[in-house]
């Protein structure tokens, strides 16, 4: 997760600084989200047919091998061939990361407690740990960018991971599955009502941040921030790190203090559902207001950027709050039998929203700025709501 938010403003940064437009930077990750997919979706029953130990460390060494391929990137080379060249990479990446977090999250179903709110309070613990890991990544990628330049900091980042996985390898606890060689590919589509419910949900909640996440908001706050100079570049790069890097770490915090905040160890399933419908309404709230703020300021204004600045914080909060009670739910909904195959098709839902929302980042701030960038994701959160209300406490 260090490397995977590292690389992602590594990229982001770099190539912006080389002239690349809105919608170029967004298919630089395209490929990515769509290697999540297919890489969630199969991952699954991979996990299921060859156990969680053999996906989780080729998703590490995947990472490794991708990092290493970057740093080969020729700055002589074509805009269309560099752009073709890091989509494949980002790919492969894409892949490592989700076999990684596929992995992880369905040993959480199988090695937490069932008593005393304990899968809900793992769950939670495992993705804010993660994401708030991944929040120092951005902030380490724009630091290493500032400080060592492109190159040298993508093999930092691979020679890094490269240790975390002999460590993993010597020291992987035993208790995981070692895979069911009867386990059919077909199975990843036998689902309960509830399970489509929420993956449709998770489309469009993750939809909703990447619409702004990707590309709009680090753009338009490099735009702001820079004045032209290298030094004004640099210290562009440090800022937007320092606020991405934040609003990731703070995602993380509340992810894993949900549980507490919910008050979930006292709390039925049914009640924990009712909660997701309205903490999903809370949410609308924040890019609806945030919308009307930028119609009322077309041009950056100092206000504006304070506003937006504690408002995406705020969404960030929401969030959490929001993506925990899913990550929860999805667990709660699946048997151990079929956790592996359920949590990939969730997060095969997961990766389409993320790339539903880093296509639109890139084509609506280019289209129509930060307005539009906005307003669509307010859309995204009122549909994301709309599939919650389906959810039942009594679906098998």
């Amino acid at each position: 997760m260090l490397t995977d938010g590292a690389l992602r403003m590594l990229v982001l940064l770099h190539f912006h600084t080389l002239g690349f437009s809105p919608v170029q930077l967004a298919y630089l990750f395209v490929l990515y989200e769509v290697a999540g997919m297919v890489t969630n979706l199969s991952a699954g029953w991979i996990a299921a047919r060859f156990g969680l130990t053999s996906t989780l460390c080729a998703g590490l060494a995947l990472q490794v091998a991708a990092l290493v391929a970057l740093a080969a990137l020729d700055p002589g080379w074509a805009v269309g061939l560099s752009v073709a060249y890091v989509m494949v990479v980002q790919g492969a990446s894409g892949v490592a990361k989700d076999l990684a977090k596929m992995s992880s999250k369905s040993a959480v179903k199988l090695l937490a407690p069932a008593q005393g709110g304990g899968l809900f309070r793992w769950v939670a613990v495992l993705t804010g740990s993660k994401n708030a890991v991944k929040g120092i990544g951005f902030l380490l990628g724009a630091a290493l960018l500032a400080g060592l330049g492109f190159v040298s900091a993508v093999l930092v980042m691979a020679a890094l991971l490269a240790v975390i996985l002999l460590a993993t390898v010597a020291a992987m606890p035993p208790g995981l599955p070692k895979g069911r060689k009867g386990a059919k590919f077909s199975e990843v589509w036998l689902k309960s009502a509830n399970i489509n419910w929420l993956s449709l949900a998770r489309v469009f909640l993750f939809g909703a941040r990447d619409v702004w996440f990707v590309v709009g908001i680090p753009i338009y706050f490099y735009g702001v921030l820079s004045d032209g100079s290298e030094a004004g570049n640099r210290a562009a790069f440090f800022l937007i790190g320092t606020f991405m890097a934040g609003w990731i770490i703070l995602y993380g915090a509340v992810q894993a203090a949900t549980p507490r905040i919910l008050r979930a160890n006292t709390r039925s399933e049914a009640d924990l559902i009712r909660a997701a419908r309205n903490w999903a309404g809370m949410l609308f709230l924040v890019p609806a207001a945030l919308t009307l703020a930028t119609f009322a300021a077309p041009d950056p204004r100092p206000w504006l950027t304070v506003t937006l600045i504690a408002g995406l914080l705020v969404f960030g909060a929401l969030f959490a709050v929001n993506s925990s009670l899913h990550s929860y739910l999805i667990l709660a909904f699946s048997t151990s039998e079929r956790v592996t195959m359920d949590v990939g098709f969730y997060y095969m839902a997961n990766a389409g929203g993320r790339l539903t929302g880093t296509l639109l980042s890139g084509l609506t701030y280019q289209l129509g700025g930060l307005p539009m960038v906005l307003g669509t994701a307010t859309l995204m959160i009122a549909l994301s709501t709309l599939a919650t209300t389906r959810l039942t406490a009594d679906d098998t």
